[in-house]
């Protein structure tokens, strides 16, 4: 098939899965009341950090009896201090389908040596069958696996009653699915997924229930500076009013502000999630029209809106060996960038060769519908080079 390029590009083509897309009309002047140059001790600091907290809670409708802190180290230090301060005081299941939850088993495993932890790992494009977790037991688990464009379809398979607590890596589905709050113990994301605000900063949010534990039990391992949510056997609850543990960057923190009063001026959480949709639905409509792509989730419910992974299921394709189809999959991400309409678009790098596009709320469906006439046009243009040079 001869084809010739699309006439028109998106307006924005950053796809990214993190740093992702800056809101819709974002521009530097949105920032201009930082306070840069001050304390983020100041009261004009810690004003600002309280209201990032506040809004969040407001955004993402979190319980009034959670506590929401900033921390250290974007997701990964989130979810990182729970698992450091919380695990070791019951068996553990820790559950894996895509690279981000396998490193959670690798520092459980091989990090914390917890000995009683239970492994329960699935292939990318897959999810482990979620009625064989064991609630007695803490669980460790992604609710959205950037990587495999998988997600948990709701939260219906955590019971109420459950006696473990439940640590979700929340990074790319926070503001962009529904989190099931009463199942949730610990909630960990990044500023720079859905929201797409800028990298280096983290947020957990705890239950009751995860509180409780933080006062009750003490690991057998020092922790870090940077991972201690206690002291003197009580909660430092400075750190869930904006007095940061360590030094946060106050034009990062305007920027996570602009964002959330961007989703509050566009409706909320329920116009957050609608806009990942349409532009999910955007990529499934044009899958369902190509034979020759298809998303690398396998069921249709557990299908990311958010982080959306595909791979390429034309049958010359699927013929080549492993190192030839990551060959042509990185072809058509470079001929993408090459004529500046998709960036950053290449699966990640552990995960099958395909394409990965991100469709979180600060992106235009209209942008990934022009994409998806630049995918066609790639996919056919590398498959005939390559036919060529066979």
């Amino acid at each position: 098939m001869t084809m010739t390029p699309p006439g028109t590009k998106p307006a924005c083509a950053n796809f990214s899965s993190g740093p992702c897309a800056k809101r819709p009309g974002w521009s530097l002047e949105a920032l201009k009341d930082a306070p840069l140059g001050r304390s983020h001790r100041a009261k004009v600091g810690k004003t600002k950090l309280k209201l990032a907290i506040d809004l969040t809670r407001e955004v993402l409708h979190v319980p009034a009896d959670y506590r929401i802190g900033i921390v250290p180290a974007s997701d990964t230090g989130a979810v990182e201090m729970a698992m450091w301060t919380l695990l070791g005081a019951r068996p553990v299941d820790m559950v894996a389908w895509e690279s981000f939850g396998e490193g959670w088993v690798t520092d459980a495993v091989k990090q914390l040596k917890l000995k009683d932890a239970r492994v329960l790992k699935a292939g990318y494009g897959e999810i482990v069958d979620l009625s064989t977790i064991n609630f007695d037991h803490d669980v460790v688990f992604t609710w959205n696996g950037t990587t495999s464009g998988v997600r948990v379809p709701n939260g219906d398979w955590i019971p109420a009653d459950r006696k473990g607590l439940t640590i979700c890596d929340a990074t790319s589905a926070a503001f962009a699915q529904r989190l099931d709050w009463d199942k949730l113990d610990v909630v960990t994301f990044s500023w720079q997924k859905v929201l797409g605000g800028e990298a280096a900063h983290g947020i957990i949010i705890l239950s009751p229930r995860a509180a409780e534990r933080l006062t009750t039990y003490t690991p057998a391992w020092p922790l870090p500076k940077i991972f201690r949510l206690t002291s003197g056997g009580k909660i430092s609850e400075g750190i869930f009013q904006g007095e940061t543990i360590n030094t946060p960057s106050m034009l990062c923190v305007e920027d996570y502000i602009d964002a959330l009063e961007w989703a509050k001026k566009i409706g909320g959480l329920d116009a957050l999630i609608a806009r990942a949709d349409a532009n999910t639905k955007v990529i499934a409509d044009f899958a369902d029209q190509n034979d020759w792509i298809k998303f690398l989730a396998k069921d249709p419910t557990t299908r990311s809106n958010t982080s959306v992974c595909l791979v390429f299921s034309d049958p010359a394709i699927k013929a080549l060996d492993e190192a030839a189809q990551a060959d042509f999959a990185k072809n058509v991400a470079a001929l993408l960038e090459k004529e500046k309409v998709g960036y950053d678009l290449g699966a990640y790098r552990d995960a099958p060769a395909g394409l990965r596009i991100w469709c979180g709320a600060t992106v235009e469906a209209s942008d990934v519908k022009v994409l998806m006439e630049w995918l066609a046009y790639a996919f056919h243009t590398t498959k005939a080079q390559l036919n060529k040079a066979a």
